[in-house]
């Protein structure tokens, strides 16, 4: 008998994300690009092009013309993809194919991967049922786990702790990671696009689905927004009404640390001219100016120090203050210095801290 497709609903496929051999988003790469289920390939059964070519059809001509000519389109693409992505897929593969309501485009690639012998299953709502849960489960979460936030001024160094904690295997939650932004008016990463909101909450349940709530999560102490990501209201609600640990460094320290983690707008003083005027509404012409001129004169050190002295230290004790609420039960840790070796020290200190058992 020809094995046939099957659906599944939303609970079943993301407790079984993990043990798909592929998961397979059959929507336009422009939806694709938007959001797409964790570690899902793009084999469009309709480009957006297409999509678009059919749509208009479908008004002026009518439903039929629109549907013969999108199963021969149909057609072709999904003939593409199996002598394509899909030529050395094992035959033993368990495949979920979805589409943006799991109708029509998911069912019909779905169709004939079955008949050929493929293990495959249709997300029954489609990417509309998957973003209906990633809603739901990042207004719960949060709440089950116990953050230990990791706070501290610019340039102390609270992302080179986070990495130095997961290598030790604690659990960590790098929002400016997933946000793909260091989470200042001048943080953004070169050569690096922001993932959209939706694809931004897609990277957290992601993340949040793998942490066990029984062991600490370790959390730097963000705004509210990562660049232009914001964070879920339950998520950033956790870490605000949690403790942790205040890193303090030498001003030394910490300009070492930024001109090592910002060499992008060293290299490439142009960057960093087009980003300042950012600053001007909130510290006038005069040192805007004069930010811009240290620039130009390559005074570096000049420069991060007034940036943290006027801008980002102010600015930070000003948000810590009015967003922790637990602020005096932080444990205060030193680190010493801006090499590795440091920062290897720095994350020792922390995972002896009682927060931490």
């Amino acid at each position: 008998m020809p094995r046939e497709a099957h659906t599944t609903d939303i609970g079943a496929a993301c407790a079984s994300l993990d043990a798909y051999d592929l998961v397979i988003d059959a929507r336009s790469p422009g939806e694709h690009a938007l959001d797409r289920l964790p570690g899902a390939i793009n084999l469009p059964v309709l480009d957006d092009a297409q999509r678009a070519e059919i749509g208009t059809l479908y008004k002026q001509v009518g439903s039929f013309e629109a549907k013969r000519r999108g199963a021969a389109l149909v057609a072709r693409n999904i003939a593409a993809h199996l002598e394509g992505s899909l030529a050395a897929l094992p035959a033993s593969a368990r495949c979920l194919v979805y589409c943006w309501r799991g109708g029509n485009r998911s069912g019909a690639l779905a169709t004939v991967m079955a008949r050929i012998g493929w293990r495959v299953e249709v997300l029954e709502g489609g990417y509309r049922a998957f973003r209906r849960q990633v809603v739901s489960d990042l207004g719960v979460w949060p709440a089950r786990h116990r953050c230990v936030v990791i706070a501290g001024p610019t340039g102390c160094g609270k992302s080179l702790l986070l990495a130095a904690l997961a290598r030790r295997g604690a659990q960590v939650l790098d929002l400016e990671g997933l946000a793909a932004h260091r989470g200042s008016v001048l943080g953004h990463l070169p050569e690096v696009a922001q993932p959209a909101q939706k694809a931004f909450e897609t990277r957290l349940w992601n993340a949040l689905r793998r942490c066990d709530p029984a062991r600490p999560l370790y959390v730097e102490s963000e705004s509210r927004k990562v660049g232009q990501c914001q964070v879920p209201e339950a998520l950033i609600g956790q870490i605000r009404a949690s403790s942790g640990v205040l890193i303090q460094a030498a001003p030394a320290v910490r300009r070492a640390l930024l001109l090592r983690e910002y060499r992008h707008f060293v290299e490439e003083p142009q960057r960093l001219l087009a980003r300042l005027p950012a600053l001007l509404d909130h510290h006038g012409r005069a040192r805007l100016d004069d930010w811009m001129a240290m620039v130009e004169q390559q005074r570096w050190e000049d420069l991060v120090d007034s940036l943290l002295t006027h801008h980002y230290d102010p600015a930070y004790h000003r948000s810590l203050a009015r967003n922790f609420s637990r602020l005096d039960a932080f444990s205060a840790v030193s680190l010493a210095g801006s090499d590795e070796g440091s920062i290897e020290e720095l994350a020792n200190a922390v995972l002896g801290q009682p927060q931490a058992a």
